[in-house]
C-alpha cells in the first residue's frame, strides 16, 4: 500500500525534485560554455594546405574548397594525385549544359557527380558506342560533353571533342577524376 501524503507535502516533494533537475542543468550549461571558452570552441588542428595560392581544409576525410563562390569536395588534394599532363576544356565549356558519363567506377563517378552538379545543367547516365550499350541509356558522341571512366593499366586523361577519357586501374580511378577536376578548375595547370 501506498502512503497517503497530504497536498502540501506533496507540492514540497515536487519543488526539491525541480530545484534537483534545473541544478543538474545550470551545472551542465556551466561547465558546457567553460569548455568552449578554453578550447572546445574551434578546432586548430584543422589540416589545411595551400596549393597554387588555395587553402584546401580536410574535413570528414574530403579536401574542400572554396572557388568562384563554389565550394568543391574532393577524396585527393593536389599534392596526392598523380600529375598527368594533358589538354583539356576548362570547367565553363560544361556549365548550364548537360554532362553525359559513362563509368566503370561508382567512386570515381561520384566525384565528378558532386563537384561538377553545381556547374551543369544535369549529369546523366550515357552511352557513347551503341554496340557497347548495356543498359537502356541514351547513346551519345563527342559533341555532346561526355565523360567516360574506364579501367585500364596505364593512367591517362584525354580529351577528343567534348569526350574526356579517364582510365587507370580501379584503385586510382578516384585519384584520376581528381586530377581531372584539379585541371578543368584551373588548379593545375
Amino acid at each position: 500500500m501506498r502512503k497517503i501524503t497530504s497536498p502540501r507535502n506533496k507540492r514540497k516533494k515536487d519543488k526539491i525534485k525541480q530545484l534537483a533537475v534545473g541544478g543538474v542543468l545550470i551545472f551542465i550549461m556551466f561547465f558546457s560554455v567553460l569548455g568552449y571558452a578554453f578550447g572546445g570552441g574551434e578546432n586548430e588542428d584543422v589540416e589545411k594546405i595551400n596549393y597554387n595560392g588555395l587553402e584546401f581544409v580536410n574535413q570528414n576525410g574530403f579536401w574542400f574548397l572554396e572557388l568562384g563562390g563554389l565550394d568543391f569536395a574532393f577524396k585527393n588534394n593536389p599534392h596526392e594525385v598523380e600529375k598527368i599532363y594533358s589538354s583539356l576544356n576548362y570547367a565553363n565549356n560544361y556549365q548550364s549544359r548537360p554532362l553525359y558519363i559513362s563509368s566503370e567506377s561508382n567512386e570515381a563517378e561520384l566525384e565528378i557527380y558532386r563537384n561538377l552538379n553545381q556547374l551543369v545543367q544535369r549529369i546523366q547516365p550515357a552511352c557513347l558506342n551503341k554496340y557497347e550499350c548495356v543498359g537502356n541509356w541514351p547513346v551519345k558522341n563527342c559533341t555532346d560533353n561526355f565523360i567516360i571512366i574506364k579501367e585500364d593499366d596505364i593512367s591517362k586523361i584525354t580529351q577528343e571533342d567534348n569526350c574526356v577519357f579517364i582510365s587507370g586501374p580501379q584503385e586510382n580511378l578516384t585519384a584520376l577524376a581528381d586530377e581531372f577536376l584539379f585541371k578543368i578548375l584551373g588548379i593545375e595547370q
